[in-house]
């Protein structure tokens, strides 16, 4: 057996799990003795398969590689983290298997893949999401982190939201995913200094550049992504280094100057959509994307204001962070990451850890990487 998974094993028995366990017997009845064809991917950690318990329940079974040592510490992250979380919008861990030389964790099986699969995937696994539908993701989205931040007894900070990590169910419900990365916001700090782990273009500035965490990271990244979900575009546009741009952003800013924020809709939906509610959308996205942290909305009130319970308040600029400065400080650091690692081989996973690991976490990556997330432009940066 792994030196590896035995260290691990013995740290995941001291584990509080609230979760189920399960016996390999019944996944092997589960998976058919994890039959090829029923493996729907590879991930960092280790193969992933589709599993049908007893009951009729489908399943999505991890089964830990004992490769990376990271990789295993962010298992156990997430292992300790999920089961401890309960909300309609968090994937449901349903329990886990230690046995022999096995760590496997066992999932519900999200039917329709991630809202980058939906969005941005290759076209035969992309979905019509007309405008109610994306609406009703961003709210699910915005009440499962407004449940990490401020409603659950552990708060946490997920670093890494992202429309991979948004899955979605067979009525297109969204779930967040992915807690490998997530972080213990301790009541009494204002803020977490930590390594930086994330995706490049969703991760706030101040995180990017100076480690300084807070919850407001994921208010950021949440903003990012409501903007791709509505412009049915990628954040970031690679062309060259020289071109590295924050260019949905960027474009946003602009047409709200403008006053042609519609400018900004997903052609896709044609002009089937409540303008008003769009507009109140983009203006709640812009207000979680501020410059500055402190004015950036707490997820609850992004939630009040998505389903039109309190008005947008207006969007105000910190006259001590000016965006342009910032937006030109990230694009140089960004530009110094491209450099290391743009040598990296064209046949790894364009999701990397800057720390050299391979992630464990629960993203469509791990989940469906068959189908993969990226038809677009944008280029996953893991660090």
């Amino acid at each position: 057996m792994s030196k590896h998974l035995l260290i691990n094993c013995t740290d995941l028995k001291g584990v509080d799990l609230q979760t189920g366990k399960f016996t390999l017997r019944q996944i092997k009845d589960a998976t058919n003795n994890f039959d090829i064809s029923n493996k729907i991917g590879e991930g960092g950690f280790g193969p992933v398969y589709k599993g049908l318990l007893s009951d009729g329940t489908a399943i999505a079974v991890k089964q830990l590689s004992a490769k990376s040592k990271q990789g295993n510490r962010e298992f156990l992250n997430e292992i300790g983290m999920i089961s401890a979380l309960q909300h309609p919008h968090l994937v449901k861990l349903y329990g886990c298997c230690i046995e022999g030389n096995q760590l496997l964790l066992v999932y519900e099986y999200m039917e329709n893949n991630s809202v980058a699969s939906a969005l941005f995937g290759a076209k035969e696994n992309q979905l019509k999401l007309d405008w109610p539908t994306r609406h009703r993701i961003f709210v699910g989205i915005a009440k499962g982190l407004a449940y990490l931040h401020e409603e659950s007894l552990l708060k946490i900070v997920h670093r890494d939201i992202k429309a991979s990590n948004v899955l979605l169910d067979k009525n297109l419900y969204p779930k967040i995913s992915d807690f490998g990365l997530a972080k213990l916001n301790e009541d009494d700090r204002t803020h977490i200094s930590t390594r930086i782990a994330g995706t490049y273009g969703y991760m706030a500035p101040e995180y990017a550049m100076w480690g300084y965490l807070t919850d407001k990271a994921d208010v950021y990244s949440f903003g990012i992504l409501i903007l791709e979900m509505v412009s049915g575009r990628c954040n970031i546009t690679y062309r060259s280094k020289e071109e590295y741009c924050f260019h949905l952003l960027d474009w946003a800013q602009i047409l709200k100057e403008k006053g042609s924020l519609l400018d900004l809709i997903d052609p896709r939906l044609g002009w089937e959509f409540n303008k008003e509610e769009v507009i109140i959308t983009i203006k709640v996205a812009l207000l979680c994307c501020n410059a500055s942290a402190a004015l950036r909305p707490a997820m609850s009130s992004v939630v009040s204001m998505l389903e039109g319970r309190t008005p947008v308040r207006e969007l105000v600029l910190d006259p001590n962070a000016p965006s342009d400065e910032i937006n030109e400080m990230m694009r140089k650091h960004f530009e110094s990451v491209y450099e290391e690692t743009i040598c990296e081989s064209t046949h790894q996973r364009k999701t990397m850890s800057i720390e050299g690991a391979s992630t464990s976490s629960t993203s469509v990556h791990d989940l469906y990487p068959n189908n993969p997330d990226f038809g677009r432009t944008g280029r996953d940066q893991r660090p």
